[in-house]
């Protein structure tokens, strides 16, 4: 198993997720029993409001459990990922640290096979005497919930209190009885034989096969129905319309699932080839060909570990940064409103020549021109002497009509050069915003989250709140990579990172990198002395693409160039730099790859 020492980074970027069903659940609970019966609690966290993660030391090491009833993806299992905790411990957890921390886990029950776990237990009270506690795990979608109970199942706290309001069926709160959620009829796949859950699915004949597989047989996911209907009928097919051969390979098929339940030790998450996690089962998924790929587990939890990480991960960024996302978004539309006027307006502008002719020629025909005219007919000298058409004020003489014209032609230029300055500005404006807006998707916890607040209000995108001084923490580090054949490789989290990293860390003879057109961090390969490899510059390429806007193309132009090639313009926004002299390498970003290279 892993313990909780180990490191790990995943980036998955999960577009499609399905619930832990309670076939899974129990593969969980067996797995928890062999590695963590026993176990004391050194700590409790709650690193959001419906997480929990419990450190647990055995004789063989540390574990971190971690328990969710978020009603995306609620899940119990063990992992490697450490996540960041509130500098002031919710009310809960100090409760959970009060009553669980020094107690021993000696039991974990699953109900039949449904998706709720009992962990249980042996701690003492407020005044020393031996007690024991249940800690209860709902995995229930948006039903999901975790419940501390005493020795009598009396609740003293749950992560989410349930009352009348909220459910008529049910209250969970401080001081009532635990009570079990109501129970569904349907088989047990390990208790019950294949041949009477046959005979049952056979009982609903207007069901399609997969639907009734999931009606009759607790604890299943719909994949799960999906892939026994595939395995008997190749796709799907009305239960009456099954024939005598279906039936029979229908019983066989279930028999075989309860022999992987029971026996199997490998499972199985399924991938796209664009390598997104896309499902998981305990069983072999055959039902996508080979539409998807697969990638086989021996452990449950760090398969479960995997699968969740990211999208959890994503999901709390863009809780924490949510306002953030707002400004940006709000910040990129408003400046992209204000460039498309100000190229109405330019385009407005256009006619300025024409203006000009028409002065010019008033002016020199004036003499011949007569007073109170609305229309002065001239020849045209910048177009054959061809009859042109002049439109006047009847109120204004020729000379006056002349002047008018001057007046509209000068401002005319006038504006033109305000507003290629305008537009130039506001569309360099949108390339920082964008690069802002690309720092913030990849921040993975508060501090980056924090330090990308601190840019927006030096950049008075943000206010600063009033109040009393908080005492700064010290900056985050570049992230840190090593090239395979040694070389250090350093990439900023953000633009005044970016500008600190390339114009006041990096030395003249160290490379610099940047994605070509694209929103990205700035990547420094430290030469320390040497001469720069082309494996080192190739590998921070691959870096730097993946560290950009453009990570998830197949082919991205990366420049590389020394640093005392790159220079930043007096008043430019931070991150922006300039440089002529450089060299381009086109790189597929391999995360794989990225994963390898990172400092441990």
């Amino acid at each position: 198993m892993y313990f909780i020492e180990a490191k790990h980074s995943d980036n998955h970027d999960l577009r499609g997720f399905m619930a832990l069903d309670g076939i899974t659940l129990g593969l969980v609970k067996n797995e928890l029993k062999e590695y963590i019966i026993g176990s004391k609690i050194e700590k409790v966290h709650q690193p959001s409001k419906n997480e929990l993660v419990l450190i647990l030391r055995t004789r063989n090491g540390g574990y971190r459990l971690y328990l969710s009833c978020d009603g995306q993806s609620p899940r119990v299992h063990l992992s490697r990922y450490n996540l960041e905790n509130p500098k002031v411990p919710p009310m809960l957890c100090m409760l959970l640290r009060k009553r669980l921390c020094g107690a021993t886990l000696t039991e974990i029950t699953q109900v039949s096979n449904d998706r709720i776990l009992i962990f249980e237990f042996d701690g003492t009270t407020e005044i020393g005497d031996r007690t024991k506690y249940y800690l209860i795990c709902e995995v229930m979608g948006q039903r999901s919930n975790i419940i501390l109970c005493d020795i009598d199942y009396r609740i003293i706290d749950a992560v989410k209190r349930i009352d009348e309001e909220k459910s008529s069926v049910r209250e969970i709160l401080p001081g009532f009885k635990y009570e079990l959620p109501p129970m569904q009829e349907k088989c047990n796949i390990i208790t019950d034989n294949s041949e009477k859950i046959v005979d049952i699915i056979l009982s609903k004949p207007e069901k399609m096969l997969s639907k009734a597989v999931l009606e009759c047989i607790e604890g299943f996911s719909p994949i799960v129905g999906r892939e026994i209907a595939y395995r008997t009928v190749f796709g799907d097919k009305q239960v009456g319309l099954l024939s005598n051969i279906e039936k029979e390979r229908l019983e066989n098929e279930i028999s075989i699932i309860k022999d992987e339940i029971i026996n199997n030790k490998s499972f199985t998450m399924l991938v796209s080839n664009e390598k997104v996690p896309f499902d998981f089962s305990f069983t072999n998924i055959r039902q996508y060909g080979t539409s998807l790929n697969k990638k086989e587990y021996d452990s449950i939890s760090e398969l479960l570990d995997d699968f969740y990480f990211e999208k959890d991960k994503i999901n709390r960024t863009k809780r924490k940064a949510a306002d953030l996302f707002k400004l940006l978004n709000s910040a990129i539309e408003r400046t992209s409103r204000k460039i498309n006027n100000r190229k109405s307006e330019l385009q407005k502008s256009e006619n300025r020549e024409e203006i000009r002719i028409y002065a010019e020629l008033i002016t020199a025909n004036q003499y011949r021109l007569t007073e109170k005219s609305s229309l002065y007919q001239l020849e045209n000298y910048y177009d054959n002497n061809n009859i042109i058409d002049i439109p006047a004020n009847p109120a204004l003489s020729p000379l006056q009509n002349a002047q008018k014209y001057f007046k509209e032609y000068k401002k005319a230029v006038n504006a033109e050069k305000l507003l290629y300055n305008l537009i130039e500005e506001g569309e360099q404006e949108l390339v920082y915003l964008d690069t802002v807006l690309d720092n913030l998707s990849r921040a993975e916890s508060e501090r980056e989250i924090s330090e990308i607040r601190d840019e927006l209000e030096q950049g008075g995108y943000l206010k600063i709140k009033k109040g009393n001084k908080i005492k700064k923490e010290k900056p985050l580090q570049p992230l840190e990579f090593k090239s395979s054949d040694g070389f250090k490789i350093l990439v900023g989290r953000n633009n005044i990172q970016n500008d600190i990293l390339t114009l006041k860390t990096a030395k003249n003879y160290d490379m610099w990198l940047h994605v070509q057109k694209h929103a990205g961090s700035h990547t420094i390969i430290i030469a320390d002395k040497k001469e720069i490899t082309e494996t080192a510059i190739y590998e921070a390429a691959c870096i730097a693409a993946y560290h950009s806007k453009a990570k998830d193309s197949s082919s991205v132009a990366v420049d590389y160039t020394l640093v005392k090639n790159v220079k930043k313009p007096s008043g430019v926004k931070p991150g922006k730099v300039i440089y002529n002299t450089y060299n381009t390498l086109y790189v597929t970003p391999e995360k794989e790859l990225i994963e390898k290279l990172i400092k441990e």
